[in-house]
């Protein structure tokens, strides 16, 4: 193969893949079999199977027991904001941009007591072992899975006091910079970085995904005084949604 030339598989994926995103094979259109594809384009069985296979692990097509593979319908990819508001009450970006009456979104959570892993523990800068609280979300549109979260809290700074559990007590709901100013901890900073991934297969069956998908995976940080106070991450399908930021110019 020359420098530079492609390979086989990925020259008749090029292809296909054309002939998808220009509508040639719409969504829910069956994709040419393995003896048209090595027919068509002169391959090998195994150019034609290696083809398919990208297509699938670009999330263009999908399998379906017994029938064969389907073009995949392609959403447009809708917004997740993630700054650019000013705290209502306390509550969160999600919870604010619920607050349109064209918005359907609702979420469920679930908050335990554990012991921090080495990775939490470096995040927190806490020592691992130390015991936090573990709250998981699950957030949805209109019934649909968009995001999932999962954050940690030490308890050393939450613990016995009213905001303890995030989704309970007085301000159960409110972000974190409200819950954390009612115990007399000043939030005056946050980090974060997104990062892409394949999903995992838990958080793919939470989503609606397919193994394979890759996900957008947001670690955030709040801080106090360069003291971490709540550290999360947030897990966006990455073939549905955009991570939008609005940052004013100082």
């Amino acid at each position: 193969m020359a420098f530079g030339e492609q390979p086989a598989y990925l020259r008749v994926a090029s292809d296909l893949r054309q002939k998808i995103v220009d509508g040639v094979l719409p969504p829910h259109t069956r994709l040419p079999s393995q003896a048209r594809i090595r027919s068509e384009y002169g391959v090998s069985d195994t150019v034609a199977l290696e083809a398919r296979k990208v297509l699938m692990a670009e999330g263009l097509v999908e399998g379906r027991s017994g029938s064969g593979t389907y073009v995949r319908e392609r959403p447009v990819p809708r917004r997740i904001a993630r700054s650019g508001y000013l705290p209502a009450a306390g509550a969160s970006p999600f919870r604010q941009e619920q607050a349109d009456e064209s918005a359907h979104g609702t979420w469920e959570s679930h908050s335990e007591q554990e012991d921090a892993t080495p990775e939490v523990a470096t995040r927190l800068r806490i020592a691992a072992g130390d015991r936090v609280m573990r709250t998981r979300y699950v957030f949805r549109d209109g019934g649909e899975p968009i995001m999932l979260s999962t954050s940690w809290e030490p308890l050393a700074v939450t613990g016995r006091t009213p905001v303890m559990l995030p989704e309970e007590g007085p301000l159960g709901g409110c972000g974190v910079v409200e819950r954390m100013a009612a115990i007399d901890v000043v939030v005056d900073n946050v980090h974060e970085e997104v990062g892409a991934r394949p999903g995992l297969a838990e958080e793919l069956l939470a989503l609606g995904g397919v193994p394979g998908h890759v996900v957008m995976v947001l670690e955030r940080t709040y801080y106090a005084s360069g003291r971490p106070v709540e550290t999360a991450d947030v897990v966006v399908p990455a073939d549905r949604f955009r991570i939008a930021y609005h940052l004013a110019v100082k």
